[in-house]
């Protein structure tokens, strides 16, 4: 019997066996518990196949099936009753090699056409837009979203050296995204070229709560503890965001810079806004919508395509720029989505508005050209 991913609505099922195909697109795991967990007592052997190509979601029940079988191959788990077979690339394989097409895909072809994984690889090529598709389809691999905006080997390739100590008093721009108080806040200075072929330069700061660290690392499978070993991530002590000490570090950058503008999204910042003002810094509020964050978001992609902006390969920044799903209105504005990307993407965020002010305000306290004619974008 064919069933609906809706029919977890019935019951009295008498299951021999169960065949999921594509997991990965199951709306839910409602479906998958009533046959699985409901079956117990009808029959002694009931056996159960699930088939699937990798998806996007690691919040899914498809995900959670994937990762028991990847324990089990690799004996973190055992389970005689689970019997897991992967064919998929690994996260550092070439993707455009034929020889992890081969891996794959063992049937590459006699069922499956070489010739038309050839046109889909050189497609994707050409179109960083169809690579995850490529990625998550041809070669059974998991990836952040179906479609990739950022490609991610030009964002790499600006991994250019960002040093402190030489930006010691140069004009820099903020941009602030604050969390609820038990989640990632960002603060991002960007420096705007002072030569003509400078890039502009990018300095992250991150925090979350000291006391949910080790959860977060084992519930989110996010190396948080080593980017804190590292450096490259702040907790702030107790179970909740210190937003008092993150005003303190903030308070002693602009000591060391010359920070001009700190942007902000408006939603919960009022208080350290007060604050931040009360020390002398200028705050502005920062709209997320398509108006305001779809010219600095299409700046930002340009930038990085001609290696014109410099991140040092900050590890939490890469991560959350690879999380990042675009939306994208009838009148070909972008814009960032929280809701819709797989993971945090915050870093992103205070980066989009901290770029927005540097380029539009730039070294001086003049009036920029951007101000009169607006961003160009290509």
């Amino acid at each position: 019997q064919v069933l609906s991913a809706e029919a977890y609505s019935k019951h009295g099922f008498n299951i021999h066996g169960v065949i999921f195909d594509e997991l990965h697109s199951q709306p839910n795991r409602k479906l998958h518990d009533v046959m699985t967990k409901g079956s117990g007592d009808a029959r002694m052997q009931p056996l159960f196949f699930q088939i699937t190509t990798a998806g996007t979601d690691t919040n899914s029940i498809c995900y959670e099936v994937h990762q028991k079988a990847k324990d089990i191959l690799e004996g973190r788990k055992v389970d005689p009753t689970f019997y897991p077979v992967i064919y998929g690339a690994d996260q550092d394989d070439d993707w455009t090699d034929p020889k992890i097409w081969k891996k794959v895909n063992p049937s590459l072809g006699i069922t499956v056409p070489i010739e038309k994984v050839q046109d889909a690889c050189e497609s994707a090529k050409q179109n960083p837009a169809e690579e995850n598709a490529f990625r998550q389809l041809r070669l059974c691999q998991w990836v952040k979203q179906s479609v990739r905006w950022m490609p991610m080997d030009k964002w790499d390739l600006c991994a250019f050296p960002v040093i402190p100590e030489e930006l010691e008093g140069r004009v820099c721009y903020g941009g602030l995204d604050l969390s609820s108080t038990t989640d990632i806040t960002a603060f991002v200075l960007v420096f705007p070229p002072i030569e003509e072929d400078e890039p502009y330069q990018i300095l992250p700061y991150f925090w979350i709560p000291e006391d949910s660290l080790d959860l977060r690392v084992k519930r989110d499978h996010v190396p948080y503890d080593i980017w804190k070993k590292q450096g490259f991530l702040e907790t702030t002590e107790g179970n909740v965001i210190h937003y008092g000490y993150i005003e303190k570090f903030i308070e002693q950058l602009g000591e060391k810079f010359n920070i001009k503008e700190i942007a902000f999204d408006r939603w919960g910042a009022v208080q350290m806004v007060q604050n931040l003002e009360g020390m002398g810094f200028t705050v502005v509020p920062f709209g997320q919508g398509f108006k305001d964050m779809s010219p600095p978001t299409k700046e930002l992609m340009k930038l990085v395509l001609e290696k014109k902006i410099a991140h040092n390969g900050h590890p939490v920044l890469r991560w959350m720029m690879d999380n990042i799903f675009i939306r994208t209105d009838p009148a070909g504005n972008i814009k960032a989505d929280k809701e819709k990307s797989t993971e945090k993407i915050d870093g992103v965020i205070a980066t989009i508005m901290g770029l927005d002010r540097a380029i539009r305000c730039g070294n001086i306290s003049t009036e920029s050209v951007y101000d009169s004619r607006g961003l160009l974008v290509f």
